[in-house]
C-alpha cells in the first residue's frame, strides 16, 4: 500500500499489522464541570493528585511501540468525553529513550481524516520514514517510521503530535499530545516530572469547534489541563527540590508561568541547558516549547499559574525571553497549571550534565536571511497568515541551505500579534541573549512589530522540512514554509 504524501515525497509501507499497547485511561476535565476559581488559580486548594501518561522505555538501543489514533471516550471530571486519543489515553503514552537509539513507531490512523507523526525538537533526519513532515497516512492506513537518534544528542524533554498540514490545530486541541524524553544514565536515579500541558473546550460531549474569528486569533480552550487534569496536587518534601519538565502542548495559549512570586530555577528550554541555571520570577512557554524547572516545595501548598498573555500589541520580557507580561489585547483568564505543596519525602535531583551547545556567536556566517511574518484581514474579510507574503506551499522550496554551514536569520513580525516561529531538525541560537547564556530553542517568539534574529547550524541532516508559526491555527491558514538542505 502506498501512503499519499506531496509531489516532492514518495513513501511506500507495508501493510497494517494488528495489536496495540494497552494503557490505562488518562483523567480528564472538561469546561463546565470546572470551579472557576481553580482555572483562575485564586486558591492553593490543588485538585486530583499528580499522575503522569504511561512510560514506554527503550531497552538494549531500540524503542519499538505502536501509536493508534482514535476518537475515543475518555473520563472527564466525573463524566465522558469523545477526544482524539493515542492508544486511548489523553495524553499520550510518553516515549523514553536515549542517545544513540533507535525510534520505530507504528502510527496505526483510526481516524476519518489524514494525519502523520511530528517528533518536535528531536534533531534527527527529517527524510524518507524519520521525522518527515511531508509524510500523510490516510484513514484505515498505517505508517512505520523509525528515527536514529545521534549518539551525542542532548538529554530534554521533547514530544511528539500531528503534523498533516490543514489540520494540525484541530488533531492537537482534540487531543493528541505526548511526550519524548532523551536522557542518559545522568537521570536514571533522579528521573523528573513530567507534565504536559494542553487546553481545550468540551461541548456536550465533543470537543469544541471554532468559528473564523477564533480560528485567526488561534484557538484557546476554557480548560487548562496537565497531564490531562485539572490543577493536579504535586507533592514532595517541604524545603526539598521538585524538578518538572514542562511541555507547552497548547494549540495557541502562551504559558506565562508564576509559582506565587517565588524564585523558580530554569535549567534550560527546549533542547538546550543552562549552566549555571537562571534564577527568576516568571518563565514564558511558548505554544510548542518546554522549560525545565527547579522549584522549591513550600511549606504551604502554592499554584503554579498561567497567568493571562496577550498576543496582540508588544509584550514586555525578562530574562532574555524567560518571562512577561502580556501587552494589550484579548487574553485568556489565569489558570492554574498544578498545586506544589508539601508530603512525602524529598526527591534526588539530577545534576545538570548535557552536551555542551556549540556557540554560534563567533562562528563565521555565510549567509543572513530575513523571514518576515506576514497576515491580517483578507478584502473577503478572512485571516491570512503566512510568510514574505506567500502561504505555504509544500512543492515550492522557500530557503535552500548548504550543509556544513551556519547561517543568521532575522525573523522580523510584520503582523499585529505575536508568532512563536518553530524549525525543525535544526536548532536556533538566540542572539540577543542574556550575555554569557547560549540560549538554543526550536520555538522563538517573536512579539508583533519586534525582530529577533537566531543563528542555525545546518551542520547535517541533508533533506527537506519546514519551518511555522506554532498557533497551530496559524500554520494551518498558511504560515508555513519549507526548507532544503543539501
Amino acid at each position: 500500500m502506498t501512503v499519499r504524501v506531496s509531489r516532492r515525497t514518495a513513501i511506500a509501507i507495508g501493510a497494517c499489522g494488528a495489536g496495540s499497547i494497552a494503557l490505562g485511561v488518562a483523567g480528564l476535565a472538561a469546561g463546565g464541570g470546572v470551579p472557576e476559581k481553580t482555572q483562575r488559580g485564586d486558591d492553593a486548594a490543588g485538585g486530583a493528585p499528580w499522575s503522569e501518561p504511561a512510560v514506554l522505555e527503550s531497552s538494549g538501543g531500540l524503542l519499538a511501540c505502536e501509536l493508534r489514533v482514535a476518537a475515543a471516550p475518555v473520563e472527564v471530571a466525573g463524566g465522558a468525553a469523545r477526544m482524539l486519543t493515542y492508544n486511548g489515553t489523553v495524553p499520550g503514552p510518553t516515549l523514553h529513550v536515549r542517545p544513540g537509539d533507535t525510534l520505530r513507531v507504528r502510527l496505526v490512523n483510526e481516524l476519518d481524516e489524514p494525519t502523520n507523526l511530528h517528533t518536535h525538537g528531536l534533531e534527527v533526519s527529517p527524510a524518507g520514514a524519520s521525522d518527515n513532515p511531508m509524510i500523510e497516512i490516510a484513514p484505515g492506513q498505517a505508517f512505520d517510521y523509525e528515527l536514529s537518534i545521534p549518539a551525542d544528542h542532548p538529554s530534554g524533554v521533547f514530544w511528539y503530535h500531528p503534523h498533516r498540514h490543514g489540520l494540525v490545530a484541530a488533531q492537537v486541541f482534540g487531543g493528541l499530545y505526548g511526550a519524548i524524553v532523551v536522557d542518559s544514565d545522568d537521570w536514571s536515579a533522579a528521573a523528573p516530572r513530567i507534565a504536559v500541558v494542553s487546553d481545550t473546550t468540551i461541548v456536550r460531549g465533543e470537543v469544541a469547534q471554532p468559528n473564523a474569528a477564533a480560528s485567526g486569533d488561534g484557538r484557546v480552550g476554557d480548560t487548562l489541563l496537565t497531564n490531562g487534569l485539572v490543577a493536579p496536587l504535586l507533592t514532595g518534601g517541604p524545603g526539598g527540590v521538585e524538578r518538572v519538565l514542562v511541555i507547552n502542548a497548547c494549540a495557541t495559549r502562551y504559558l506565562d508561568l508564576d509559582l506565587g512570586g517565588r524564585t523558580v530555577r530554569v535549567r534550560g528550554r527546549d533542547g538546550g541547558a543552562f549552566e549555571p541555571a537562571v534564577e527568576t520570577r516568571r518563565v514564558l512557554v511558548v505554544p510548542g516549547g518546554r522549560v525545565d524547572l527547579e522549584m522549591e516545595v513550600p511549606a504551604e501548598p502554592v499554584d503554579l499559574v498561567a497567568r493571562a498573555y496577550a498576543l496582540h500589541g508588544g509584550g514586555m520580557g525578562g530574562m532574555g525571553g524567560m518571562g512577561g507580561m502580556g501587552g494589550m489585547g484579548a487574553t485568556p483568564a489565569d489558570a492554574t497549571v498544578l498545586t506544589l505543596g508539601p508530603g512525602g519525602a524529598s526527591r534526588p535531583v539530577a545534576p545538570r550534565t548535557s552536551r555542551p551547545r556549540r556557540d554560534l556567536r563567533d562562528a563565521p556566517v555565510v549567509r543572513r536571511r530575513i523571514i518576515r511574518m506576514t497576515g491580517g484581514m483578507s478584502s473577503m474579510a478572512a485571516m491570512t497568515f503566512d510568510f514574505d507574503g506567500r502561504p505555504f506551499d509544500a512543492d515550492r522550496v522557500d530557503q535552500d541551505v548548504s550543509l556544513g554551514t551556519v547561517e543568521e536569520w532575522v525573523l522580523e513580525n510584520a503582523s499585529p500579534m505575536h508568532h512563536p516561529f518553530h524549525l525543525h531538525t535544526w536548532p536556533m541560537q538566540v542572539m540577543d541573549a542574556t550575555p554569557g547564556v547560549v540560549d538554543v530553542r526550536d520555538v522563538v517568539d517573536v512579539p508583533a512589530g519586534a525582530t529577533v534574529t537566531v543563528r542555525i547550524a545546518f551542520d547535517r541532516f541533508a533533506g527537506v522540512t519546514v519551518y511555522h508559526c506554532h498557533i497551530l491555527d496559524h500554520e494551518d491558514l498558511g504560515m508555513m514554509g519549507v526548507v532544503e538542505a543539501g
